[in-house]
């Protein structure tokens, strides 16, 4: 029997972002890993430290590409509620609408990333081809397809105020990507060869997930309810009616198949938002404030990969202290190297990618302390 060790990165050609696996074999079988980040810190916590609370929100877009919204968004929900800043009903709606088109797109990278990681090239553009009508309608909406920059501090910029006019396209493309995603759906869950490599692979099982505080996507996939928008959170979603999507098994197929699902979700909460928004008042913008001083306090919301978590507070000029970002991947590391375990080799990447992993916003800084004697 052959006993070693295998190490993964920082850099691997189905994981776009860099992290370092070191795997630990009997054969080709894992008996322990250990996943560690640390490459592409960038120290945006500490930046934004002093700096005007608006600066430091606009700074929050750039911890991550796919998830620019939410970030922005849940670190100025901060400051409104430290200095009580009253958000205009329909700004609250069309924030909520940015964010679960960014679920849909989000989501869809990951189906593309993981049909690529199994070999299934045809599977995976078609995934990207899924996703490209909700980029065009994030552009549309923003004028942006990464940053989209619509929550400011009382409200959203007037940019990214819906027209009336653009209603009747987007749900039009939400009506056809729905009708492709169910075929989508289908063509997957009927075939043998992509049901067998993710079927009962990469059990997370629920006392387990429990254990390590999975959050998410990975925690509904072993059956926990953990969605901040239906624990009271988020009040801004408590206009619209959706379920959260759960799954027992555990494995690879379920943690995919929650996010299949959750698209549904996201449409139908997409079009109660749509159809109700020329009903609401024009206003989007709250400019009657003052910001002042707060001790820090706690924001929660639910990203695309689960609870993300925003904290710091406001000194006498309005400027950002004591600033703490947690993101969905930091809480879900933990349970990313626990299921390798007794799995095969090649099945690694898959098991890391149906926890949609975002390396990169994770990434804190270390620092190793060697002492000479």
């Amino acid at each position: 029997m052959y006993e070693g060790e295998i190490a993964i990165g920082p850099v691997h050609p189905t994981m776009l972002e860099p992290h370092r696996l070191r795997l630990f074999i009997e054969d080709e079988v894992i008996k322990d890993a250990e996943l560690t980040i640390g490459v592409n810190h960038r120290g945006i916590e500490r930046l934004m430290e002093g700096l005007p609370v608006e600066k430091a929100n606009i700074l929050t877009e750039k911890i991550c590409g796919i998830c620019s919204h939410i970030h922005v968004w849940n670190s100025v929900r901060v400051v409104e509620r430290g200095c009580n800043i009253e958000v205009p009903e329909r700004a609250n709606y069309i924030r909520v609408i940015i964010e679960e088109l960014e679920r849909l797109h989000s989501h869809t990278i990951l189906f593309g990333h993981a049909f690529e990681v199994l070999g299934h090239e045809t599977m995976s553009m078609r995934a990207f081809m899924l996703r490209e009508p909700i980029m065009q309608t994030l552009f549309d909406i923003s004028g942006s397809r990464v940053h989209y920059s619509c929550p400011i501090i009382g409200g959203i910029r007037p940019r990214c105020n819906i027209k009336d006019s653009q209603i009747p396209t987007i749900l039009e493309r939400l009506e056809r990507f729905e009708e492709k995603l169910k075929k989508f759906i289908e063509r997957t869950l009927n075939d043998p060869m992509l049901v067998l490599r993710m079927k009962n692979i990469g059990v997370l099982d629920r006392k387990t997930a429990a254990k390590y505080h999975a959050v998410g996507p990975t925690a509904r996939g072993s059956g926990i309810k953990s969605d901040m928008r239906k624990m009271g959170y988020v009040e801004e979603y408590d206009p619209f009616e959706f379920e959260e999507v759960l799954f027992d098994d555990g494995d690879v197929l379920s943690r995919i198949a929650v996010r299949f699902y959750e698209c549904f979700e996201s449409i139908k909460i997409l079009r109660q938002a749509l159809k109700a928004l020329p009903q609401l008042p024009e206003k989007i913008y709250n400019g009657d404030y003052e910001l002042h001083a707060f001790k820090p306090i706690d924001c929660y919301n639910e990203a695309q990969r689960g609870q993300v978590y925003h904290s710091y507070g406001l000194d006498s000029e309005g400027r950002v202290m004591h600033s703490k970002v947690r993101t969905p991947t930091a809480t879900n590391l933990a349970a990313m190297e626990e299921i390798l375990k007794g799995y095969h080799v090649t099945d690694v990447e898959l098991i890391i990618a149906s926890c949609d992993p975002c390396f990169t916003c994770t990434d804190r800084l270390i620092i190793t302390k060697e002492y000479i004697k």
